[in-house]
């Protein structure tokens, strides 16, 4: 994608988010049968998927919360694109945390935090958490192949005082932080799907195998780090609640795999609740374990 190209998009974006709230989710109303009916994006990934994890519904059901999660998607397409233009007081007004205690508890005991986080409700807007806490706040994300929209996702995220680091980076700035005596509260997304060479460990979720990445339960372990998760819901359009569920202070004395099912668990009975506001949309099951066990057993060979 050239510069030019991006900028005449962005351009054109910076203006419409001009607009309020109540006159962008008019937009997302036209959008919506464009991206469900015409274009039909990554339609067959989102029925499939959520066929596969709820066979007990019909197809009428299964459609039902199709339509739902796209007029959801849209509404959270324009959510994210608001940001450009979002000031913390318009955010203070459509996102509560219900119990920040939780977390301010931790914080005066000098505990360090891993926040897990799924792709459900508008994860984008979990950033503005770092004006709500003393906690010095860090997200881990992974570099987007295009370097403008990575520049433009980097500055939406950055813009409330979050530390933003790279995957392969994680380790390191944890440590930085623990040297610097730095109580720091870092938010995982939980239900990315690993790389092949990095599937480790495979549970159910959503009535299906598949693969999780470790990552969350060896620092909490190596680190000794509390884990907590951000259970956000959606109470209405353009509104959310966010609850802080504490699922260990102690991982050390977990069971292996222990934090890893707790959050698995907290993120699925969530998703159930109203599926959706899942991102259906992303392919969390490109990998079999039967296909991985055969090619392990080629390799063998």
């Amino acid at each position: 994608m050239s510069a030019v190209f991006f900028y005449s998009v962005y351009g054109i974006i910076w203006i419409l988010t001009l607009f309020p709230l109540p006159v962008l989710y008019i937009i997302s109303d036209l959008i919506y049968p464009l991206i469900y009916y015409i274009i039909g994006y990554r339609k067959k990934i989102v029925i499939q998927n959520l066929k596969n994890a709820y066979p007990e519904k019909s197809e009428n059901e299964i459609k039902k919360i199709a339509k739902r999660f796209y007029r959801h998607f849209c509404d959270l397409t324009i959510e994210i694109i608001k940001l450009i233009h979002f000031s913390p007081g318009m955010l203070e007004k459509r996102v509560r945390f219900k119990n920040p205690e939780v977390v301010e508890e931790l914080l005066k005991q000098n505990r360090h935090a891993i926040a897990v986080v799924g792709h459900y409700g508008n994860w984008e807007w979990l950033n503005f958490f770092a004006l709500k806490t003393n906690y010095n706040t860090m997200a881990i994300y992974k570099p987007l192949n295009n370097k403008y929209f990575d520049r433009f996702f980097l500055k939406l995220r950055k813009q409330f005082g979050t530390d933003l680091v790279p995957m392969k980076q994680t380790l390191r700035a944890l440590i930085n932080y623990q040297r610097q005596n730095l109580p720091t509260i870092s938010c995982f997304i939980s239900d990315q799907c690993p790389v092949r060479e990095e599937i480790d460990y495979w549970t159910t979720f959503l009535n299906q195998d598949t693969p999780v990445f470790l990552g969350i339960e060896k620092i909490a372990q190596k680190m000794n780090q509390v884990v907590v998760f951000f259970k956000m819901q959606k109470i209405r359009r353009g509104y959310y609640e966010v609850e802080f569920i504490n699922l260990t202070e102690n991982p050390r004395k977990t069971k292996p795999f222990e934090i890893t099912e707790n959050h698995v668990r907290a993120l699925e009975e969530l998703v159930n609740q109203q599926p959706e506001y899942w991102l259906w949309s992303h392919r969390r099951w490109k990998f079999k374990r039967s296909d991985m066990l055969l090619k392990n057993l080629e390799n063998s060979h």
